[in-house]
């Protein structure tokens, strides 16, 4: 996968953004969507740092900076002309509208950071001397075509109902798989999605609808 990676203008402010965290004595690494790109050998889109330095230090340590998100951890650090989003590592409280969690907390641990997100080919890390950190078989999913929560389905799809919709979305867009259990509670917990805003579910549906495999979002899940 690293002959694949395409070093865009965005890949390099990351690198430099890491690079000074480190210096400083912080855990920095990019997370996400864009990791799961480079493992699928495509440009990573959309990148995305994730830090133990709590929100004040990383604005210490980037003046040009722009907060966001500083109740949920997030900075945009301003590098080289691009604007790239620098969250702490936390951990989410209590969900009550089955899409936000009523408060975060802020951890020091990159493993809890990851054990809140959706899938697991999400749920993975890149360190700046591009060595992967999987903790959920992220990587061995991606290889078999296969969408994963991060742990027990109900929980995932219990505190976010969008993420069911993400689930079917990516199988569009990927021709992956939804891992048995994974489908199996989608189908049993569908009508939770009404909890979602209309402009959300519209705006996956589209995603849906405009993806490579769109008929993947039309098999029989009962």
């Amino acid at each position: 996968w690293r002959s694949n990676m395409s070093k865009t203008n965005e890949w390099e402010a990351s690198q430099k953004i890491i690079e000074t965290l480190q210096t400083q004595g912080f855990e920095a690494y990019v997370v996400g969507g864009a990791v799961r790109d480079i493992v699928l050998g495509k440009p990573a889109a959309d990148i995305d740092i994730a830090t133990n330095a709590l929100p004040d230090e990383v604005k210490t340590a980037f003046p040009r900076s722009i907060d966001v998100g500083i109740a949920h951890g997030t900075i945009v650090v301003l590098m080289d002309e691009c604007a790239i989003e620098v969250t702490t590592f936390r951990t989410d409280g209590k969900y009550v509208d089955h899409r936000r969690p009523t408060h975060v907390s802020f951890v020091r641990s990159l493993e809890e950071d990851m054990k809140r997100r959706d899938f697991t080919m999400n749920a993975m890390a890149l360190t700046r001397d591009e060595q992967i950190i999987d903790l959920f078989g992220g990587k061995e999913d991606i290889q078999n075509g296969i969408i994963r929560t991060v742990g027990d389905p109900n929980h995932r799809f219990a505190e976010d109902a969008l993420r069911m919709l993400r689930a079917i979305r990516f199988s569009s867009q990927l021709n992956f798989q939804l891992e048995e259990k994974t489908s199996e509670v989608i189908t049993q917990n569908a009508s939770i999605i009404q909890n979602i805003s209309v402009e959300r579910i519209t705006n996956e549906l589209e995603k849906i609808w405009l993806s490579a495999f769109p008929i993947n979002s039309l098999k029989d899940r009962s």
